[in-house]
């Protein structure tokens, strides 16, 4: 063959390797994440949660017989499958978007006060493969740390409490088999609202070099989210903040599931992670970066 039909010969691309790098690059930066004592640190904080919660519903109900004042402490007596929902009840408020927060703000202003980012983007990975890598880590973080409570709760509800069909907030009782599929579907729509706040934390991450700044200024969203939505005048605001759909996974508990209000509450998700991404993008693919 000539050395003009070599040159003529049209160049095939594939993607395989820009995947495969991604993969690598992913894997490096969740090794990071996962190996990081403060991270485990806090995913053992969570992990205990629901431990300590069902070892005091076992001491207030005695012999597990269904009582108390609230809906949630009668379900989690009579079956132990409620004490995970009941955990998430408690975390997700604030102890786990917290957590997560930790992990999402120092993603890149953590690499920039190291003096580490200019290193990375010398790399052939690309400012917008690096960034896809950064929330990628953060919302993969955010199942996991969902999962743990998750497992948690039901291992520890499962030694502490009865095992069986489930009676729901409607009044209608699901076998036991249906109740585990609820609470995946439950980890499902907790874990996609962690990916939301994951989007608004990576977002204030490329507008400082500071962590703790970017965690602080999540947190503090969090915090003044949470009380707007508790002002009955501002009850017009409610759809548009994050954390008002944060609760709606107890649509799971509902027969049948609430998918009306849990499907506007992943809409709701979507819009946060479109509009805050592409907040974070058009930061970091026009940030000078000199660290």
């Amino acid at each position: 063959m000539s050395t003009v039909e070599t040159r003529a010969r049209p160049v095939v691309r594939t993607r395989r390797p820009v995947l495969v790098s991604f993969g690598r690059l992913l894997g490096s930066e969740l090794g990071l994440t996962f190996r990081r004592p403060r991270n485990l640190a806090m995913l053992a904080v969570l992990g205990a949660v629901p431990v300590l919660i069902g070892v005091v519903l076992r001491i207030v109900t005695g012999d597990g017989a269904a009582g108390g004042p609230e809906a949630m402490l009668s379900m989690v007596a009579g079956n132990g499958l409620a004490l995970t929902f009941a955990s998430m009840f408690v975390l997700v408020p604030l102890l786990l978007p917290v957590t997560l927060a930790v992990v999402a703000g120092d993603s890149v202003a953590g690499e920039a006060s190291l003096g580490t980012l200019r290193y990375l983007l010398t790399a052939p990975a690309g400012r917008t493969r690096l960034l896809a890598v950064k929330y990628a880590n953060a919302v993969i973080f955010g199942f996991a740390v969902t999962s743990v409570v998750a497992l948690t709760a039901l291992v520890t509800g499962f030694l502490l409490f009865p095992a069986g069909p489930i009676t729901l907030l409607s009044g209608s009782t699901v076998p036991l088999a249906e109740g585990l599929l609820r609470v995946l579907i439950m980890i499902g729509y907790v874990g996609v609202g962690m990916a939301a706040l994951a989007a608004v934390a990576l977002a204030f991450s490329t507008l400082t070099e500071v962590p703790i700044g970017a965690i602080a200024a999540t947190v503090v969203l969090v915090v003044i989210a949470q009380v707007l939505g508790t002002i009955p005048q501002l009850s017009v605001l409610q759809p548009y903040l994050l954390t008002s759909w944060w609760g709606s996974f107890d649509g799971v508990l509902r027969d049948p599931v609430a998918t009306g209000e849990m499907g506007e509450g992943l809409l709701a998700f979507g819009a946060y992670i479109v509009l805050f991404g592409s907040i974070a993008w058009a930061r970091f693919g026009s940030r000078d970066v000199t660290s």
